[in-house]
């Protein structure tokens, strides 16, 4: 498992593969390690800070490596400028309503807690801190009248109660958390999924869009912010990263993925493969081969 992995040292900025006692970075490069050196299995944060997540994301691609869990492609999610100068809140899921027995589930399955007067919460000891998620809910009982709506998070000092500013936060704690709240914002919803609400998914998907294209050596194919445009013969297509559903023109093309079939055919660099990523990377193919229209 630990071959498949990227290791990185914090104090020199190192990464690569484990091999024979050295560490293969993404450019082919061995690393010699001292026997005191203490490495890290990499955050995507570790190799975006170290401007080296994209050169992995290429190379797990290019030697078709499948890692044992969503390592490199996990998703990440980094402060705004915002969140970084002018408060010490994240507001950026402001106005979400959530189901709150899904959320609940969802969030205590991942360390957090229900605080009644405050919230989910969930405790870094190690650290000295709380991250708490603030809406206007009773977390204890199903709300029928109105959905709970999602106001902001929080992280506060545990000796002083403070607020913690945001730029103080670990960002390997920081992504994760907010990984953890677009995981209910996309899960929970009171609509269902909502495929806008998930960004960073969106972008990873994105990520696997573009790499699949290279290797496919599709020309027509481009990857913007939310859609993949495809041009053909046939007319300009675009395909959402959130939803999957195929447009052109402004008109809908509906094209029934089955699930089964997907998995498995289209190469994921990592074992928990996601099957509507598999569906979406089918579709940019096909639509881009002129197999559907």
């Amino acid at each position: 498992m630990l071959s498949k992995l990227v290791l990185f040292n914090p104090e020199t900025q190192a990464s690569g593969f484990w091999q024979d006692g050295h560490l293969l970075n993404a450019e082919g490069e061995k690393i010699t390690l001292k026997a005191s050196d203490k490495l890290l299995i990499a955050h995507p944060s570790h190799l975006f800070y170290a401007v080296q997540w994209d050169l992995y994301q290429k190379y797990l691609f290019d030697k078709e490596i499948k890692q044992p869990f969503k390592q490199v492609f996990r998703e990440l999610y980094v402060p705004t400028k915002d969140e970084l100068e002018t408060s010490n809140r994240s507001e950026r899921y402001q106005g979400h309503q959530v189901q709150p027995q899904k959320t609940v589930a969802l969030l205590r399955g991942r360390g957090w807690t229900v605080n009644y007067e405050e919230g989910l919460q969930r405790v870094y000891h190690k650290e000295g801190f709380r991250a708490t998620i603030y809406a206007a809910a009773d977390w204890y009982t199903p709300s029928d009248v109105e959905a709970p709506t999602l106001e902001y998070v929080v992280f506060y000092n545990l000796k002083d109660g403070k607020e913690v500013p945001m730029k103080e936060i670990n960002p390997v704690i920081f992504s994760e958390v907010m990984r953890d709240v677009d995981l209910v914002v996309s899960v929970a919803h009171v609509g269902g999924v909502d495929p806008e609400a998930s960004h960073s998914t969106m972008q990873m998907r994105g990520a696997l869009a573009r790499e699949s294209a290279r290797l496919f050596k599709l020309t027509n194919v481009e990857v913007k912010e939310r859609y993949i445009l495809v041009k053909t013969e046939h007319g300009d297509y675009s395909l959402h990263l959130g939803s999957g559903m195929i447009s052109k023109g402004g008109l809908q093309i509906n094209v029934v993925a089955v699930q089964s079939q997907h998995r498995g055919r289209v190469f994921l660099p990592f074992v928990d493969d996601d099957p509507k990523t598999a569906e979406i990377i089918s579709k940019m193919k096909l639509l881009s081969e002129g197999k559907i229209y």
